[in-house]
Protein backbone atom coordinates (compact mmCIF):
# COMPACT_ATOMS: atom_id res chain seq x y z
CA UNK A 1 0.00 0.00 0.00
CA UNK A 2 1.59 3.41 -0.73
CA UNK A 3 1.17 6.23 1.54
CA UNK A 4 1.46 9.71 0.55
CA UNK A 5 2.96 12.74 2.88
CA UNK A 6 2.62 11.38 6.17
CA UNK A 7 4.43 10.39 8.99
CA UNK A 8 4.03 6.87 10.04
CA UNK A 9 4.74 5.22 13.36
CA UNK A 10 5.85 1.52 12.96
CA UNK A 11 6.75 -1.00 14.72
CA UNK A 12 8.93 -3.25 12.44
CA UNK A 13 8.95 -6.46 11.90
CA UNK A 14 5.96 -8.30 13.71
CA UNK A 15 8.60 -10.07 15.59
CA UNK A 16 10.55 -7.46 17.23
CA UNK A 17 7.84 -5.45 19.01
CA UNK A 18 10.50 -3.13 20.52
CA UNK A 19 11.96 -2.11 17.54
CA UNK A 20 10.41 0.76 16.04
CA UNK A 21 10.89 2.75 12.75
CA UNK A 22 9.22 6.30 11.86
CA UNK A 23 9.02 6.71 8.17
CA UNK A 24 8.89 10.17 6.31
CA UNK A 25 7.27 10.91 3.21
CA UNK A 26 6.45 8.73 0.56
CA UNK A 27 7.15 4.85 1.01
CA UNK A 28 5.81 1.79 -0.48
CA UNK A 29 5.33 -0.50 2.15
CA UNK A 30 3.25 -3.90 3.09
CA UNK A 31 1.19 -2.85 5.90
CA UNK A 32 0.46 -6.75 6.55
CA UNK A 33 4.42 -6.84 7.77
CA UNK A 34 4.13 -4.49 10.48
CA UNK A 35 2.53 -3.14 12.96
CA UNK A 36 0.99 0.72 13.22
CA UNK A 37 1.57 2.65 16.74
CA UNK A 38 0.23 5.77 17.41
CA UNK A 39 1.73 8.60 15.57
CA UNK A 40 2.51 10.73 18.16
CA UNK A 41 3.92 10.19 21.89
CA UNK A 42 1.37 12.81 24.00
CA UNK A 43 2.89 14.04 27.75
CA UNK A 44 -1.21 14.72 27.54
CA UNK A 45 -3.93 14.43 25.71
CA UNK A 46 -5.99 17.88 25.65
CA UNK A 47 -9.42 17.48 24.62
CA UNK A 48 -12.44 19.96 23.80
CA UNK A 49 -15.88 18.99 24.97
CA UNK A 50 -19.47 20.43 23.06
CA UNK A 51 -17.31 22.23 20.14
CA UNK A 52 -19.88 21.54 17.79
CA UNK A 53 -23.19 23.13 18.84
CA UNK A 54 -25.65 20.10 17.47
CA UNK A 55 -23.29 17.65 19.35
CA UNK A 56 -23.63 19.94 22.88
CA UNK A 57 -27.49 20.13 21.73
CA UNK A 58 -27.77 16.25 21.17
CA UNK A 59 -26.70 15.23 24.66
CA UNK A 60 -28.87 17.91 26.08
CA UNK A 61 -26.45 20.77 27.02
CA UNK A 62 -25.89 24.37 25.80
CA UNK A 63 -23.06 25.65 23.69
CA UNK A 64 -20.35 26.76 25.82
CA UNK A 65 -19.05 30.13 25.36
CA UNK A 66 -15.42 29.25 26.08
CA UNK A 67 -13.63 26.22 25.24
CA UNK A 68 -14.35 23.53 27.67
CA UNK A 69 -11.08 21.48 28.63
CA UNK A 70 -10.80 18.19 29.94
CA UNK A 71 -7.97 15.33 29.65
CA UNK A 72 -7.55 11.82 28.85
CA UNK A 73 -4.91 10.19 30.34
CA UNK A 74 -1.60 8.90 27.81
CA UNK A 75 -2.32 5.40 28.93
CA UNK A 76 -5.39 5.22 27.16
CA UNK A 77 -4.09 5.61 23.68
CA UNK A 78 -3.87 3.33 21.19
CA UNK A 79 -3.26 2.93 17.28
CA UNK A 80 -5.34 2.73 14.38
CA UNK A 81 -5.89 -1.59 14.41
CA UNK A 82 -5.37 -2.11 17.84
CA UNK A 83 -8.90 -2.86 19.80
CA UNK A 84 -11.03 -0.74 22.24
CA UNK A 85 -11.60 -2.72 25.43
CA UNK A 86 -15.41 -2.55 26.78
CA UNK A 87 -14.95 -2.24 30.43
CA UNK A 88 -17.43 -4.44 32.87
CA UNK A 89 -18.10 -1.67 34.40
CA UNK A 90 -19.71 0.20 31.65
CA UNK A 91 -23.24 0.02 30.04
CA UNK A 92 -22.68 2.48 27.90
CA UNK A 93 -19.48 3.26 25.81
CA UNK A 94 -19.71 5.66 23.12
CA UNK A 95 -17.89 6.38 20.04
CA UNK A 96 -16.64 10.04 19.30
CA UNK A 97 -14.77 10.80 16.23
CA UNK A 98 -12.61 14.17 16.05
CA UNK A 99 -9.67 15.97 14.10
CA UNK A 100 -6.23 15.44 16.48
CA UNK A 101 -4.03 18.50 16.49
CA UNK A 102 -0.14 17.62 17.70
CA UNK A 103 1.95 20.03 19.03
CA UNK A 104 5.48 20.60 17.29
CA UNK A 105 6.90 23.56 20.01
CA UNK A 106 6.82 23.98 23.68
CA UNK A 107 3.71 26.49 23.57
CA UNK A 108 3.10 28.94 25.99
CA UNK A 109 1.29 31.92 26.54
CA UNK A 110 0.71 31.75 22.44
CA UNK A 111 -1.31 34.47 20.75
CA UNK A 112 -3.77 33.09 18.50
CA UNK A 113 -2.38 34.67 15.63
CA UNK A 114 0.70 32.77 15.90
CA UNK A 115 -0.85 29.49 17.03
CA UNK A 116 -0.34 27.78 14.08
CA UNK A 117 3.69 27.82 13.90
CA UNK A 118 3.29 25.56 16.99
CA UNK A 119 1.35 22.95 14.86
CA UNK A 120 3.07 19.69 13.70
CA UNK A 121 0.33 18.32 12.16
CA UNK A 122 -2.88 16.18 11.94
CA UNK A 123 -4.30 12.88 12.84
CA UNK A 124 -7.65 10.80 13.59
CA UNK A 125 -8.74 10.73 17.00
CA UNK A 126 -11.93 9.01 18.11
CA UNK A 127 -12.62 10.00 22.18
CA UNK A 128 -13.91 7.07 23.19
CA UNK A 129 -16.72 7.91 26.16
CA UNK A 130 -18.24 5.45 28.59
CA UNK A 131 -21.02 7.61 28.82
CA UNK A 132 -22.87 6.51 31.76
CA UNK A 133 -19.86 6.68 34.23
CA UNK A 134 -19.41 10.15 32.73
CA UNK A 135 -22.76 11.34 33.67
CA UNK A 136 -22.56 9.24 36.93
CA UNK A 137 -19.53 10.83 38.14
CA UNK A 138 -20.37 14.42 37.91
CA UNK A 139 -16.94 15.16 35.83
CA UNK A 140 -15.31 13.16 33.13
CA UNK A 141 -12.16 11.16 34.40
CA UNK A 142 -13.29 8.00 34.47
CA UNK A 143 -15.79 8.06 31.58
CA UNK A 144 -13.15 9.27 29.62
CA UNK A 145 -9.96 7.51 30.77
CA UNK A 146 -9.88 4.02 30.21
CA UNK A 147 -6.99 2.18 28.65
CA UNK A 148 -7.79 2.03 25.08
CA UNK A 149 -10.31 5.15 24.90
CA UNK A 150 -8.20 7.21 22.57
CA UNK A 151 -7.17 5.57 19.22
CA UNK A 152 -5.23 7.94 17.50
CA UNK A 153 -3.88 7.17 13.91
CA UNK A 154 -3.57 5.55 11.05
CA UNK A 155 -0.49 8.57 10.57
CA UNK A 156 0.18 12.13 11.42
CA UNK A 157 0.36 14.77 8.24
CA UNK A 158 2.46 17.56 8.28
CA UNK A 159 0.11 20.77 8.97
CA UNK A 160 1.20 22.38 5.56
CA UNK A 161 -0.62 19.29 3.69
CA UNK A 162 -3.87 20.25 5.43
CA UNK A 163 -6.42 22.69 4.00
CA UNK A 164 -8.34 22.77 7.59
CA UNK A 165 -11.72 24.35 5.74
CA UNK A 166 -11.79 21.06 3.25
CA UNK A 167 -11.80 18.90 6.40
CA UNK A 168 -15.19 16.83 6.69
CA UNK A 169 -14.66 14.19 9.98
CA UNK A 170 -16.67 11.02 9.51
CA UNK A 171 -17.62 8.15 12.05
CA UNK A 172 -18.89 4.74 10.31
CA UNK A 173 -19.82 1.77 12.81
CA UNK A 174 -19.92 -1.68 10.77
CA UNK A 175 -19.98 0.47 7.71
CA UNK A 176 -22.38 2.36 8.55
CA UNK A 177 -22.26 6.23 8.50
CA UNK A 178 -22.72 8.32 11.88
CA UNK A 179 -21.10 11.41 11.96
CA UNK A 180 -20.70 13.72 9.35
CA UNK A 181 -19.22 17.15 9.73
CA UNK A 182 -17.06 20.14 8.12
CA UNK A 183 -14.66 21.11 10.74
CA UNK A 184 -16.10 24.52 9.65
CA UNK A 185 -18.45 23.71 12.32
CA UNK A 186 -16.42 24.06 15.21
CA UNK A 187 -17.30 26.56 17.48
CA UNK A 188 -13.29 27.39 18.89
CA UNK A 189 -11.24 26.63 15.39
CA UNK A 190 -8.24 25.52 16.13
CA UNK A 191 -5.76 28.45 16.69
CA UNK A 192 -8.55 29.61 19.35
CA UNK A 193 -7.68 26.32 21.31
CA UNK A 194 -3.86 26.50 21.36
CA UNK A 195 -4.33 30.26 22.61
CA UNK A 196 -6.71 29.51 25.14
CA UNK A 197 -5.14 26.51 26.58
CA UNK A 198 -1.57 27.76 26.47
CA UNK A 199 -2.46 30.53 29.19
CA UNK A 200 -3.06 27.97 31.78
CA UNK A 201 -1.09 24.97 30.73
CA UNK A 202 2.25 24.48 28.99
CA UNK A 203 2.12 22.14 25.49
CA UNK A 204 4.81 20.00 24.53
CA UNK A 205 6.24 18.69 21.21
CA UNK A 206 3.76 15.47 20.59
CA UNK A 207 1.25 16.95 22.79
CA UNK A 208 -2.48 15.78 21.07
CA UNK A 209 -5.52 17.74 20.88
CA UNK A 210 -8.59 16.03 20.18
CA UNK A 211 -10.72 19.85 18.96
CA UNK A 212 -14.04 17.59 19.84
CA UNK A 213 -17.09 15.53 17.76
CA UNK A 214 -20.39 16.69 16.15
CA UNK A 215 -23.25 15.73 16.06
CA UNK A 216 -24.44 11.82 15.55
CA UNK A 217 -22.51 10.33 18.78
CA UNK A 218 -23.86 6.70 19.62
CA UNK A 219 -23.09 3.42 21.41
CA UNK A 220 -20.65 0.87 20.52
CA UNK A 221 -21.04 -2.69 21.51
CA UNK A 222 -18.04 -5.63 21.07
CA UNK A 223 -17.86 -7.05 17.76
CA UNK A 224 -17.97 -3.80 16.11
CA UNK A 225 -15.92 -2.15 14.04
CA UNK A 226 -15.19 1.55 14.70
CA UNK A 227 -13.86 3.78 11.69
CA UNK A 228 -13.08 7.30 11.87
CA UNK A 229 -12.39 9.22 8.82
CA UNK A 230 -10.74 12.37 7.35
CA UNK A 231 -10.00 13.02 4.26
CA UNK A 232 -6.44 13.94 3.49
CA UNK A 233 -5.70 12.25 6.76
CA UNK A 234 -6.93 8.49 6.71
CA UNK A 235 -8.57 5.88 8.36
CA UNK A 236 -8.66 5.21 12.37
CA UNK A 237 -10.36 2.21 12.34
CA UNK A 238 -10.35 -0.46 15.38
CA UNK A 239 -12.51 -3.46 16.45
CA UNK A 240 -14.20 -3.57 20.07
CA UNK A 241 -13.92 -6.76 22.65
CA UNK A 242 -15.20 -7.21 25.94
CA UNK A 243 -13.23 -6.58 28.88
Amino acid sequence: MRLIRYTLNLALPPTAPDTQEVLHGQEDIDLAQVRLLPPCAPTKIVCVGRNYREHARELGNQPPSEPLIFLKPPSSLIASGDAIVYPPVSQRVDYEGELGVVIGHRARFVAREEAFDYVLGYTCVNDVTARDLQKKDGQWTRGKGFDTFCPVGPCLVPKDEIDLSSLRVRTRVDGALKQDASVREMIFPVDVIISYVTQFMTLEPGDLIATGTPEGVGPLMPGAIVRVEIDGIGILENPVVKG
